[in-house]
């Protein structure tokens, strides 16, 4: 069966407007040519996709499932000749996403280069969870994810980009806000409050291998909230908490960010790209050469 856009469009505006005339009117055809249409593509399928009444039209249950996958169907269809005209040439649009602040991180830079060398590409910016910004990229509803930290349950292609410093914030009256900067072995003791949200995950596993001994654990809390939502807290309570340097943009009266280091030196956590091989966007391949031109990958895998 050949599936024509043109009638799934006007099973669509039918089930918006819940009348043919109205919806023939918005299409800017007759109703007679709407209905007719809506008729045949019931012949074909089978079903009564609407239910017809004096007072206008209502979905059937059949109808209901057609109208959903419809959308789907145009959305993907108008994605695809989107992407087809933009890829000769330099226009095209790119949405990224992150799940950690721009305030002050290198992210913010790579963009604002991005868009002065592309000004034809229309960037769209999407914060979420990295569990979200995952899913988005299998479905092709984002072409980029910048996550901190490892990439993981990422099945696609990865690439190493910058590391950031580890702080520590700290509630203005804590003994260490005396230090310019501030080692691992001077947080043995501490209590720590971190998000269970990236870069969560990450950060308490750098806190565990850095802290922990034999028999004896780092006493870490974590809340479902975003990090911001636990720099806010900290001067409230007796916990302190890491974070990657670019959260030092982020003011907060009574927090107070110190450098972590060890006998090594500073303390960094790293910044990853993910992305789909089989996604074709030109804008994508534009923008990861920037990525590799100011940031050459030290690992793809």
């Amino acid at each position: 069966m050949t599936i024509e856009p043109g009638p799934l469009r006007n099973v669509i505006a039918a089930a918006e407007h819940g009348s043919f005339r109205r919806a023939a009117a918005a299409l800017g055809v007759t109703q007679s040519t709407l209905s007719r249409r809506i008729r045949r593509l019931e012949q074909d399928y089978g079903v009564t996709l609407f239910e017809r009444s004096s007072g206008g039209v209502h979905v059937t249950a059949a109808g209901g499932e057609v109208v959903r996958t419809a959308r789907q169907l145009l959305e993907q269809m108008d994605r695809m000749i989107y992407t087809v005209r933009s890829a000769g040439c330099e226009g095209g649009d790119l949405t990224i996403g992150v799940c950690t602040s721009l305030s002050g991180s290198k992210l913010r830079a790579v963009l604002a280069g991005h868009v002065q060398a592309s000004p034809h590409i229309e960037i769209s910016l999407v914060e979420r969870s990295r569990a979200r910004l995952l899913d988005g990229l299998r479905t092709g509803d984002i072409d980029i994810v910048i996550v901190v930290g490892e990439a993981r349950d990422h099945d696609g292609v990865s690439m190493l980009l910058w590391s950031e410093r580890i702080i520590a914030a700290l509630p203005a009256g804590h003994r260490l806000t005396r230090n310019d900067m501030i080692y691992w072995t001077d947080l043995k003791g501490e209590s720590f409050l971190l998000s269970r949200r990236d870069p969560g995950p990450d950060l308490r596993n750098i806190i565990v291998q850095k802290l922990a001994a034999p028999g004896e654990a780092p006493d870490i809390a974590t809340w479902d909230v975003s990090s911001e939502s636990i720099l806010a807290m900290l001067e409230e309570g007796r916990r302190i908490s890491v974070h990657c340097e670019s959260y030092a943009g982020l003011t907060y009266p009574g927090v107070v960010y110190r450098e972590v280091r060890d006998a090594s030196g500073p303390s960094y956590i790293a910044f990853t790209a993910c992305w789909q091989e089989a996604n074709k966007n030109a804008a994508l391949a534009r923008f990861l050469d920037l990525l590799r031109e100011h940031h050459p990958p030290a690992l793809i895998t």
